[in-house]
């Protein structure tokens, strides 16, 4: 204070930097400094480990990173993307922790809230909190966010620390946050970040567990005997969980909260798909419901939809083509897939296919259930099974444009149809390839109101079935298809389920009932007054007969079909017949009569641009040519057949052409190449499931026969 009777006057002017002391009068020893603005200290913030399952490679290729980044004197930048509840954060931890005896100046740990209701944290926000974790006062703290990054990059350049940045929402978010030196940093993000590569991010991408591996888990989890007295159920509970970390971590703790409880009493409560992940909760916060929904509420809402109509797919693999189907009117569904992928809510699979892990589909199918009302649901669904009948239909005419197709009915709206290429072996491709979603549709029709598709996606499969064998499906596909066309009213459908099903049961081995089933279609095609129909019920009944070992019967059907097909207007059916007769033939020794027969079903099928079939004459020619001892016109024939039925993977008629072939080259004493014959011959009958079909029996037969008698010979 100034004394009194004194004037005082003190006054600052201009820009003033550094500490000032006003004062009007100063007495005694007076020291002035500034305070030291940070003090360096060692931040230890990484949570405690949990026990890693199963992770090991994942590991080695973190630390192989690590090691390459080191030799080159560079930092170590690694991103780990996954599902949530997959174990993201876990294994960085894991890699992290390890790493602390050769980076003792310390760890760091942010969480970016990529997931978190209030949106992503601020990189700014998070520097600051470093930069205070490293020793900097708060008031010295650079308010901008590039000043606080340099000040970061600067603290850490010369420490050796690691850094996990947990739940990154984007690239840009991470690349303040990146320490100075050759530190280590990890990023964990549901998404994929490949705009980290830029700043040499190692990419590593957690699928769920191994089987054996989340049984280990389970019993990680529950510590107590109950996986070992209960191994059937454990594997089933995990299988429910599929394999997801998370998953399997809440169903043990559900268990160990009741001792008395069975891990079968948990695996019935989860078989209920609608009530799966509600079990899959403890403590409110701790469920998959909850980590999925977190994932869900990021997405921009055309692909939020997305996500939710994919949940009413019926099978579990798709293609872009499923999603524009669902969205037509989308301009970009490519895009809106890539940011699922990029969120880990789909998974690539071979051939540029998506699919979902199968807790994420029951919530897919939740969010449908909840956001979309019962017509829209209902709409997707058909639109999905038109999309599936009409791209089937364009493979059928591909392959057989001589089938008889039959009308399609399709719903309202735009039909989107898969490409199915242009060539006979690509649409049997694309036919085989989405053989499960085919079949799940199928199922799926009669009960969600379209049962006309339920017997016209089945009669679009005949040319996969009849060339590939896949016999169950076959019979299954029919048999719904009959139910449905009976429910429908429907006898021309009917009949074609009964004619086409019931060739799919004499190839499974069932000619009894093959043959009820061509009979009760020749009752219904007389009660039309279907002349044509009832004739191509006699090529059917005389197929049956003559698996039953009834080979005269048969070949009497097989000579009436013969006449009557062409003169009801069927010159290729009649073709076929004769095809049949000289197969019959063939089988009771009348070579010539084959040769009669199978030169007229030869010359009809070749007329009618029916390739396979003609074919499938060629081969009985060569045959019955080899039969009569005529091994030069044999090999020729067969090996015409073979050129036509190869492009057409048609493997039960290559092998049975190629079976031929090698008696040919064994009657020439050519017996190292008549072994490979009968072996490839072999492997083919095994691949259609017929390796215990009479032919392939004679090819083992003459193979141990040329094994038994010596070495290979030229």
């Amino acid at each position: 204070m100034p004394r009194e009777g004194h004037e005082s006057h003190n006054e600052l002017r201009g820009d003033v930097y550094g500490s000032v002391v006003q004062a009007g009068s100063v007495h005694g020893g007076i020291h002035i400094g500034a305070r030291t603005s940070s003090i360096r200290q060692t931040p230890w913030q990484f949570p405690p480990l949990v026990r890693v399952i199963d992770r090991s490679s994942e590991l080695a290729a973190l630390e192989r990173h690590r090691a390459r980044a080191a030799r080159d004197e560079r930092p170590a930048l690694a991103a780990v993307s996954g599902l949530g509840g997959v174990g993201k954060t876990t294994i960085a931890l894991r890699w992290l922790h390890t790493l602390r005896p050769q980076f003792p100046g310390g760890q760091l740990h942010a969480d970016l809230g990529a997931q978190s209701p209030d949106g992503p944290e601020h990189p700014a926000e998070i520097l600051a909190r470093f930069l205070r974790a490293l020793g900097v006062a708060a008031q010295d703290v650079p308010t901008a966010l590039a000043e606080r990054s340099a000040l970061y990059r600067s603290l850490t350049a010369d420490r050796r620390l690691v850094v996990l940045l947990d739940d990154a929402a984007t690239a840009a978010q991470v690349r303040p946050l990146l320490p100075g030196g050759s530190n280590v940093t990890a990023v964990t993000s549901r998404r994929r970040l490949p705009g980290l590569t830029v700043d040499g991010c190692y990419p590593v991408h957690l699928e769920p567990l191994a089987l054996d591996s989340a049984v280990e888990l389970l019993s990680d989890t529950l510590a107590d005997g109950r996986v070992t007295e209960e191994p059937e159920d454990a594997h089933a509970l995990v299988e429910l969980c599929a394999g997801l970390p998370l998953a399997v971590r809440v169903a043990g703790a559900r268990l160990a909260a009741h001792p008395e409880r069975s891990i079968g009493t948990m695996v019935r409560s989860l078989t209920a798909e609608h009530q799966r992940l509600e079990v899959l909760a403890i403590d409110g916060d701790h469920s998959v419901r909850a980590a999925l929904d977190l994932s869900y509420r990021t997405l921009p809402p055309s692909v939020a939809r997305l996500y939710r109509l994919l949940g009413l797919h019926p099978g579990r693999e798709f293609d872009a083509s499923v999603a524009s189907a669902l969205l037509p009117t989308e301009r970009d569904v490519e895009h809106a897939l890539d940011v699922l992928h990029e969120a880990s809510l789909l998974v690539s699979t071979a051939g540029g296919r998506h699919r979902f892990h199968d807790l994420v589909r029951v919530h897919a199918a939740a969010k449908a259930r909840e956001d979309e009302s019962l017509q829209e649901r209902a709409k997707a669904v058909r639109r999905i099974a038109d999309h599936y009948l009409a791209s089937a239909t364009r493979a059928e005419e591909i392959i057989d444009p001589q089938h008889r197709t039959m009308a399609r009915g399709y719903g309202s709206g735009p039909v989107v149809i898969a490409d199915v290429g242009t060539g006979t072996d690509t649409a049997l491709d694309w036919l085989e390839r989405e053989l499960p979603n085919l079949m799940a549709v199928i199922r799926q029709a009669r009960t969600a109101g379209f049962p006309a598709v339920c017997w016209q996606l089945a009669d679009a499969l005949w040319p996969l079935f009849l060339r590939r064998k896949f016999y169950e499906d076959w019979c299954a596909a029919h048999r719904e298809g009959l139910a449905a066309a009976r429910n429908l009213g429907d006898t021309t459908a009917e009949c074609r389920m009964l004619t086409s099903g019931g060739v799919g049961e004499l190839g499974a081995g069932d000619p009894d009932r093959a043959l009820a089933m061509f009979e009760q279609a020749a009752q219904l095609f007389l009660g039309h007054g279907d002349r044509l129909g009832h004739a191509r019920t006699l090529n059917y009944r005389g197929l049956a007969l003559r698996q039953l070992g009834r080979p005269d019967e048969a070949g009497a059907y097989f000579l009436r079909a013969a006449t009557e097909l062409p003169k009801n207007g069927d010159e290729r059916a009649g073709g076929l017949a004769r095809l049949n007769l000289a197969d019959v033939a063939l089988a009771t020794g009348q070579a010539e009569e084959v040769v009669s027969h199978a030169g007229v079903a030869h010359a009809t099928l070749r007329d009618a641009g029916d390739s396979y079939n003609a074919a499938r004459a060629t081969t009985l020619l060569g045959r019955a040519h080899l039969v009569l001892g005529q091994l030069d016109l044999a090999e020729e024939l067969l090996s015409s057949a073979l050129a036509t039925l190869r492009g057409m993977t048609a493997n039960y008629e290559v092998a049975r052409a190629v079976g031929s072939l090698a008696e040919v080259c064994e009657r020439r004493g050519r017996t190292r190449l008549a072994r490979n014959h009968y072996r490839e011959a072999l492997d083919l009958y095994s691949s259609v499931g017929r390796s215990r079909s009479d032919d392939a029996e004679a090819a083992r037969h003459r193979l141990r026969r040329l094994e038994h008698d010596g070495p290979d010979e030229a």
